[in-house]
């Protein structure tokens, strides 16, 4: 690659000496068919000096009028750019300087990259302007609620069953308040490149299994068969940002599961990654939302927003985490048949597992019958 730069760079400047050298010849010949023409009869040495002094005034003055040209286009050039930073710094995002007619030089460098910075800039603006439209959005929609059922609790005439229960809204709402507060704060502590990441050896099977115990009073309480298969694993991670992302999965799946249905958490290994899977058979994402589901603030069931009490950032975080870890997620659905949520992780370090722990399926059956006798296989 510099081979090839050097050597353009040399043809370059043998160009220019070329030309050089032939616009003096042409200034010279000039000045010989001028001294001819006015009959200017000097001889010898003072006739050379008089062509070679005339040949160098004829060249230096077209140097001129090209510099004159040449620096008027230049001044153009920057005040173009100045022009474009000033917009930029007004806030106007949408610079796009020509390039045509430009040679393929530190110019265009420089306007391609002023193009590229305001590009990214507008994407940034646009990004941030719809960001402060969803969370003034998701905070506008629970004030309001607060707010109307205050007002209606300074009532004398309502009952004790009435206020209770407009008292348990307001306390629901202040919650889903908190719930958006914290996620937020979350997804920027995990943004910035200050936030703690601490891998450390860690059995991932056991944490999945912990966490599924856990959840046991959502699922029971809507009756849902649970089961799981959890293949020992060690591995290098941190737990404590691994755990976020298994409880937002499981409580996705709780969420979205009509009563009945059912969960499936799978874990998997080889020598390279980790693949953990959980499947329900809830009521399902389009293809269409699929898309987004990861974009911040993004809504496949909006009819849900306040009794689920989501605000859309669970799955963004989760995108987060994993990538932290240098991993991937993806989801596969259909509409009434349920979601996979699919989780690969590398394995940084692997290190052996205790023999008494043997690849083992854990089911927690529908109300719990199995949960506790599993959990302790696993222990």
């Amino acid at each position: 690659m510099n081979q090839h730069k050097g050597f353009w760079m040399k043809l370059r400047v043998i160009s220019f000496m070329l030309m050089v050298l032939t616009g003096l010849s042409l200034c010279w010949t000039a000045s010989y068919f001028l001294f001819w023409w006015f009959g200017w009869n000097w001889t010898g040495l003072v006739r050379q000096l008089g062509v070679s002094v005339l040949g160098f005034i004829f060249f230096g003055f077209i140097i001129w009028i090209i510099s004159h040209f040449g620096r008027q286009r230049q001044v153009e050039f920057y005040q173009s750019i100045i022009e474009a930073f000033r917009r930029i710094a007004r806030g106007d995002f949408t610079v796009a300087l020509p390039t045509e007619g430009l040679d393929n030089g530190r110019f265009t460098d420089i306007i391609k990259s002023i193009n590229d910075m305001a590009a990214d800039l507008n994407r940034l603006e646009t990004m941030r302007q719809g960001f402060i439209s969803d969370v003034s959005h998701e905070i506008q929609s629970p004030l309001t609620s607060i707010s109307g059922f205050a007002r209606v609790l300074k009532e004398k005439e309502l009952t004790p069953e009435e206020r209770e229960h407009y008292l348990d809204i307001i306390e629901q709402e202040s919650l889903r308040l908190s719930r958006l507060s914290e996620n937020m704060l979350r997804l920027a502590s995990l943004d910035s490149e200050q936030h703690p990441f601490q891998p450390v050896p860690m059995r991932l099977d056991k944490q999945l299994q912990t966490l599924i115990l856990a959840c046991e009073p959502q699922w029971l309480e809507k009756d849902l068969d649970v089961s799981a298969e959890l293949t020992p694993v060690m591995m290098d991670a941190d737990p404590d940002l691994l755990s976020q992302v298994w409880v937002n999965l499981l409580h996705n799946a709780i969420k979205f599961t009509p009563p009945g249905g059912a969960i499936e958490v799978r874990l998997e290994a080889d020598e390279e990654e980790v693949c953990v899977m959980v499947a329900d058979s809830g009521i399902g994402i389009s293809e269409e939302d699929q898309m987004h589901i990861f974009e911040r603030f993004f809504k496949a069931d909006k009819s849900r927003t306040r009794s689920g009490g989501g605000s859309g950032l669970g799955l963004s975080i989760i995108q987060k985490i994993v990538e932290m870890h240098h991993g991937s997620v993806s989801a596969d659905s259909k509409l009434g048949t349920g979601t996979t949520m699919t989780i690969r992780l590398p394995k940084a370090a692997t290190a052996g597992v205790p023999a008494a722990a043997q690849p083992a399926a854990s089911v927690l059956g529908k109300k719990g019958r199995a949960s506790r006798s599993a959990g302790k296989e696993l222990r």
